[in-house]
């Protein structure tokens, strides 16, 4: 005999499931998402990602081109017979570009208890140039 397992109605959780997502339901035509926050901090430019439960190494792809940091990740699902589940998989990817003075040469990442930051230097800003004045020359009137 096999046992009958009871799913409990969530209404009102799925509904603010939506409302923190209201594109959910695009998701395999957008690809999930991934939260992010950014900010200047001692001239550098930074990028966090929430990625809780990806293998950095082998998961994560960060790659920068043309002043555009894209991130990109994959989340795999494990075969394990589960009654319910929220957790997200698949692929994650987001697209961000930078601010002026951003030095792609000096870019770096690191991973720690689920989120990936990267910190992009900035080259720091040119020093004022003089003014410079125009001489203005009189010009011959031309005659008709």
């Amino acid at each position: 005999m096999s046992t009958v397992v009871r799913r409990e109605s969530r209404p009102f959780l799925d509904l603010f499931d939506w409302m923190e997502s209201p594109m959910t339901m695009f998701r395999p035509l957008l690809g999930q998402g991934m939260r992010m926050e950014d900010f200047v901090k001692d001239g550098h430019y930074v990028v966090r990602a929430e990625l809780p439960g990806v293998d950095p190494e082998h998961e994560v792809d960060v790659s920068v081109i043309d002043g555009i940091l894209s991130i990109k990740a994959e989340r795999r699902e494990e075969e394990v017979d589960k009654t319910h589940s929220e957790f997200r998989y698949g692929s994650f990817s987001r697209r961000v570009v930078l601010p002026p003075g951003a030095d792609e040469e000096h870019i770096e990442a690191t991973y720690d208890k689920g989120i990936l930051e990267v910190v992009v230097d900035l080259k720091e800003k040119e020093a004022k140039k003089a003014e410079k004045h125009v001489t203005i020359k009189q010009a011959k009137a031309v005659k008709a």
